[in-house]
């Protein structure tokens, strides 16, 4: 159901999502805020202590990701294939997309099996790229591209060469 409710939104975007002024506007607009956010000045100094998941679709992820992310997708994303990988409930796990809205579905699924420590990161790989830091492509070398997912959702990526190949 939420898939299919993403979809419409994404469909609808250009004519409703338009308007919105700031970030914070939008996220408002989509998100419950059921999962905390983590800000990007917030997880810089931590990056390295904590679990990334990348909860964008491959394509997105193969463009660029944040270095040590762990792609989980969001079309496809398979919670048994977290409960494989035997990672602690407690862990301090930070899950980004574009912008932080697919992220906090499959946050709230981690949390549904268990998860305790979870957060959503504010504005994702665009705030992320945004603010100077290094992307990786899938050879983890330092790259300025960034799938931008489209057109109406690339405005927000202020920073990096967009991309937006299916």
């Amino acid at each position: 159901m939420k898939k299919a409710i993403f979809k419409l939104i994404v469909i609808l975007f250009p004519f409703i999502g338009i308007g919105q002024d700031s970030l914070n506007e939008l996220l408002e607009q989509y998100n419950t805020e059921s999962i905390p956010y983590i800000t990007v000045k917030e997880l810089e100094p931590i990056k390295n202590d904590i679990i990334l998941f990348d909860a964008r679709e491959l394509v997105e992820y193969q463009t660029s990701h944040l270095k040590g992310a762990l792609h989980v997708g969001y079309d496809h994303f398979d919670v048994n294939k977290i409960v494989e990988q035997n990672i602690p409930k407690e862990s301090k796990i930070v899950v980004y997309c574009s912008l932080g809205i697919r992220s906090e579905d499959i946050s709230e699924k981690l949390k549904e099996i268990g998860y305790t420590n979870v957060y959503n990161l504010y504005g994702g790989i665009f705030e992320w790229k945004n603010e100077d830091n290094e992307v990786v492509d899938t050879n983890d070398k330092e790259t300025n591209k960034v799938h931008a997912f489209s057109k109406e959702w690339g405005k927000w990526l202020l920073k990096g060469k967009k991309v937006y190949k299916k």
